[in-house]
């Protein structure tokens, strides 16, 4: 299983994982707000996107983010919204 090995936060809106098969990504608040999981943005029963990608501004900040576990992010973004979970599986994904 490839996981991460540093998880550096680049000011307040950027982060770079850098994975154990040294791989490093770098994500913007931005992007991640773009691509949140959780039900508010994503229809849980049909997995259809509910979020409209435009509404999120490009200057989009995290106020802070917080470990879940030992198995993902939570990211608290300038906008208020606070309710994705983002496992280390989910980040690995988007990087693809």
């Amino acid at each position: 299983m490839i996981e991460p090995v540093q998880i550096i936060e680049e000011e307040n809106s950027g982060l770079t994982i850098k994975w154990s098969d040294d791989l490093e990504t770098t994500y913007t608040a931005p992007q991640l707000r773009r691509a949140c999981p959780c039900a508010s943005c994503i229809n849980e029963w049909t997995g259809e996107k509910m979020l409209n990608d435009s509404s999120i501004p490009d200057d989009l900040s995290y106020s802070h983010i917080t470990m879940v576990g030992r198995y993902a992010l939570n990211f608290h973004f300038s906008d208020g919204h606070d309710t994705g979970i983002f496992s280390f599986n989910y980040l690995r994904d988007l990087s693809e």
